[in-house]
């Protein structure tokens, strides 16, 4: 699908407020309602639109401990790995990535306990190296955005 200037107007403001009714947005781009549902439906079918998500303060749901790991792999076969962590909740994000080790992982944890339990189970896979966060920085940017 090739995306033209209104569909990105729409992602944009989509990814600032995904709540927004289709008639709001639609007022903001000179659209009517019905075409702009239109065209968000077509940005849903054709993949461009993966999911609406929902950002939390992981801080107040007792999320208190941030983990960057660095997994460096015992094997070349990643399948057992990679069904691993994605069947573990704790693991926000995953990378494969080049460089210094296979995989960079993102985990939240509630308390030093979770955290040893997760990183003992990654030694069936291989060792890693932990980073822990100190202060989160900055949480989310949008591309859509970016001048």
């Amino acid at each position: 699908m090739e995306l033209d200037n209104i569909d990105f107007q729409i992602l944009r403001l989509l990814s600032e407020n995904s709540r927004i009714q289709w008639k709001d947005l639609g007022e903001q781009i000179h659209m009517t309602g019905q075409a702009v549902g239109n065209r968000i439906k077509k940005l849903e079918e054709s993949g461009v639109i993966k999911a609406y998500s929902l950002i939390v303060d992981e801080m107040k749901l007792g999320f208190s401990y941030t983990a960057f790991v660095i997994i460096y792999m015992k094997t070349a076969h990643h399948d057992s790995f990679i069904r691993f962590i994605n069947d573990r909740n704790e693991v926000v994000e995953a990378h494969r990535v080049s460089g210094e080790g296979c995989y960079h992982l993102k985990i939240k944890v509630n308390s030093q306990e979770q955290l040893n339990l997760f990183l003992n189970k990654t030694l069936d896979y291989g060792n890693y190296s932990l980073y822990l966060s100190i202060q989160e920085i900055k949480q989310y940017n949008n591309p859509l955005t970016a001048t």
